[in-house]
């Protein structure tokens, strides 16, 4: 009896597996294709809201390709909870490779918590290219006028401005010279003590290191006629944690039906590679992860304004999180040591921070789980004028399981001393990185960098954007581009009238394991994974530490 039965829970797996095959080789295709029509249309900004115009910096000077947008409406009519006289709500997505809209990816997103919570929302978006010659020092000048304009359109409270990541650091930035202030400033997952991190935690900050510091961005913006190709930072975090990468695909192919939604929703804003200019990616790199210069405040923005983050005065919110490796809490929080030196200092300066961390959610989910816009992104905004009237000090925000009534956690802040933070600003061997990365891109840029330029025009660059892993590994699906995959829809409706799809496979013993098969691979992986941080760890000791 046993045979039969067995022979049948097979014939059912073997059937099913072949459909799910091609059904994730044909959202495969559908990503490809989006991610042509998405370059086609220009690389609009990916909201889930409406959007008009406000201002453009293109126009400013110096320029940069950075615009402010007005949020309208929203499909859900979200609109109808904003109130007049409310803070306004400025959203500063990151530009690290990709292209804005993850702040306002979906209903339940920062800009949709901010909507909820009845604040007037502006997002600041940005253009696929940068501007000829654009510097970070326009970008930083340009966020502060943003800043600057919303605050006359509102005359009421001062704006909170939410900056995610890359731009969390440029808010901050731009809060740090010239006298400019807000009424909150929340920095998600953004990092501003580049050197700090522990073993396995935060292998990135390593890179500079390894790979010889910032010569090779330069040689990589050469290459691209004078543009950073952002799809070099995203294949960076794909190997940051490769596991992930597996994960996402076994997933695509565990349950294609449940994943086509969340993929192609998600794939569509990652595979939109944005680029950066040679002068602003060559000071990103060397002023801040390699130069860790804003601790020391010698970063200078617009030729005369230096960024001093020890004369901030508007209230800082930092919003990081534990099981985040691009920016664990050490990178987000360090720096307090260096700047303010002491909590005494920081009360005498009169400044309140407040810190809140979360245990499990990574870089990502920061800004675009659900759940923690419900949760974290709400409490930030609903206590928003608790926050502002702190009494100077370091506080940590404490959310508590139950919700309020009308559907914000409740928060208690908790006050904190800046010389118990557990975190390193300025561990042993960064300055020797410094040095070396110094050297190397002075004899790259007298000996390689002219011949490179004067060798690569815009055919060479947009061929080598064209050939980029990134894009081939993705585009070799579109049917488009490749007419064998164009088969792949008839032969998912092949086995389809055949039903060959197993509805109940989750109960089929082949399926699991398949599915215990899949996550030993992914064990194995993340195991590698750890076996090279480590390693990398004990090159750069050796190396620069010794």
């Amino acid at each position: 009896m046993m045979v039969p039965t067995s022979i049948d829970s097979l014939s059912r797996y073997w059937a099913d597996a072949q459909w799910r095959a091609f059904a994730a080789m044909d959202l495969l295709r559908q990503r490809a294709n989006d991610m042509l029509s998405h370059e086609a249309e220009g690389m609009p900004p990916l909201l889930h809201f409406e959007a008009e115009p406000v201002v453009d910096a293109r126009a400013f000077s110096p320029p940069c390709n950075y615009r402010l947008l007005r949020i309208t409406r929203c499909p859900h009519h979200m609109e109808r909870h904003v109130r007049r006289g409310t803070a306004p709500v400025i959203v500063v997505d990151p530009r690290a490779g990709h292209g804005p809209g993850i702040g306002g990816f979906r209903r339940d997103s920062e800009v949709g918590m901010a909507m909820l919570e009845g604040h007037p929302v502006y997002f600041v978006v940005f253009d696929p290219e940068p501007v000829e010659g654009q510097t970070m020092g326009a970008v930083i000048e340009a966020l502060a006028r943003f800043i600057d304009i919303v605050a006359v359109r509102h005359r009421g409270p001062a704006p909170i401005v939410y900056g995610n990541c890359q731009g969390g650091w440029a808010v901050a930035l731009a809060l740090s010279h010239c006298n400019r202030r807000t009424g909150l400033a929340v920095l998600n997952g953004s990092p501003l003590s580049y050197w700090a991190g522990e073993a396995d935690v935060n292998p990135m900050r390593l890179a500079g290191g390894l790979f010889g510091g910032v010569w090779p961005a330069h040689l990589a913006s050469d290459l691209g006629n004078g543009q950073f190709d952002g799809a070099w930072l995203v294949q960076n975090f794909e190997a940051l944690q490769p596991e992930s990468v597996w994960k996402k695909y076994d997933q695509l192919f565990a349950q294609p039906q449940l994943e086509q939604e969340r993929f192609l929703e998600f794939e569509r804003w990652w595979n939109g590679f944005y680029k950066l200019g040679r002068e602003e990616i060559l000071t990103i790199v060397r002023e801040l992860f390699i130069g860790n210069r804003i601790e020391k405040g010698e970063v200078v923005i617009d030729g005369h304004c230096r960024a001093d983050l020890s004369k901030v005065r508007t209230p800082l919110v930092i919003f990081c999180s534990y099981a985040d490796n691009i920016t664990p809490p050490n990178q987000a929080l360090a720096w307090l040591k260096t700047v303010h030196g002491s909590t005494e200092d920081l009360v005498r300066a009169g400044q309140r921070i407040v810190y809140l961390l979360h245990r499990e959610v990574g870089h990502l989910g920061i800004f675009v789980s659900a759940d923690v816009a419900r949760r974290e992104h709400r409490a930030i905004l609903h206590h928003a004028d608790a926050i502002a009237a702190l009494p100077p000090g370091l506080f940590e925000m404490k959310l508590g399981d139950a919700v309020r009534a009308d559907g914000a956690a409740r928060a208690t802040f908790e006050p904190r001393r800046i010389e118990d933070l557990p975190f390193e600003p300025r561990p042993d061997g960064f300055e020797q990185v410094r040095e070396v990365s110094e050297a190397l891109d002075r004899c790259y840029g007298t000996l390689i960098s002219p011949w490179l330029r004067s060798f690569v025009g815009p055919l060479q660059a947009r061929w080598l954007e064209a050939l980029h892993p990134m894009r081939v590994s993705r585009l070799v699906w579109s049917d488009r581009l490749n007419p064998a995959v164009a088969t792949l829809p008839y032969l998912l409706w092949s086995l389809s009238t055949l039903a060959a799809e197993d509805r109940e496979r989750a109960v089929n013993p082949w399926y699991r394991a398949e599915r215990h098969f899949a996550d030993e691979v992914h064990e194995q992986i993340a195991t590698w994974r750890h076996a090279r941080d480590r390693a990398s760890e004990l090159v750069f000791q050796s190396a620069y530490r010794s």
